[in-house]
């Protein structure tokens, strides 16, 4: 298999490309700067591989919730690259990335990962430790005011830059959280195994059926037209 990663949903422009097993990545956090390094990005590594784009099986796409700008970089950049490779793309949640690398770097089961999502708001999801070692996740994904959060009934790691961001979301919650995480940024590496998983049991969709996860869709509409 060889299956490349991309998640632009932060401040971070994230690449890894998994090649029988081995991974190579590329992650700078570079704020406004994706359009410029990205591509730059992609062609390194699959240079240094030796392979193009065609040589690829799928796609994985950091699907968000996070950045609007940079969620439109990275899904119109991966949706391109998968029409001029002829393969399939795998959206996994970018918020699922930051638990695959809490589960598989800390002792913990359960994590609630929180990203800013401006307006004194985060995007907030709840993951628990699955039997394969994957995040799964625990009701939905939604955005949520900072403040004493609907925690599960377990303590819980939190992951995330929200965290960090707004202190007054780690007071409101400290009583439940375990331990508080230093990972704040997804990294694409960690979008590989639940991207892979999605690769081998044929749930990796075609590129036009590719739809960002926002959110907030009332800011990532367009504005109408005035009539």
């Amino acid at each position: 298999m060889k299956i490349l990663a991309v998640d632009t949903s932060s401040n971070a422009c994230s690449v890894a490309l998994q090649v029988s097993g081995e991974i190579t990545e590329r992650h700078v956090i570079e704020p406004r700067a994706h359009t410029r390094v990205l591509l730059p990005m992609i062609s390194e590594l699959l240079s240094e591989r030796d392979i193009s784009i065609r040589d690829l099986n799928a796609i994985v796409l950091g699907n968000g919730p996070g950045s609007f700008i940079g969620m439109r970089i990275g899904a119109s950049v991966v949706q391109g690259l998968c029409f001029a490779a002829e393969v399939p793309v795998a959206p996994v949640s970018s918020l699922a990335a930051i638990a695959v690398e809490a589960f598989a770097d800390y002792p913990h089961d359960t994590v609630a990962v929180a990203q800013d999502a401006r307006m004194n708001e985060i995007y907030l999801a709840w993951f628990r430790k699955g039997a394969n070692g994957l995040p799964e996740l625990i009701d939905s994904e939604s955005i949520e005011s900072v403040g004493e959060l609907s925690a599960v009934n377990a303590p819980y790691a939190a992951a995330g830059g929200a965290w960090e961001h707004y202190p007054d979301l780690f007071r409101a919650n400290r009583q439940q959280i375990s331990a508080q995480l230093p990972i704040s940024v997804p990294r694409a590496k960690h979008l590989l195994p639940p991207g892979l998983l999605m690769v081998e049991t044929d749930q990796a969709i075609a590129p036009e059926f590719l739809a960002p996860a926002y959110l907030r869709t009332k800011v990532a509409e367009k504005p109408s037209s005035p009539q």
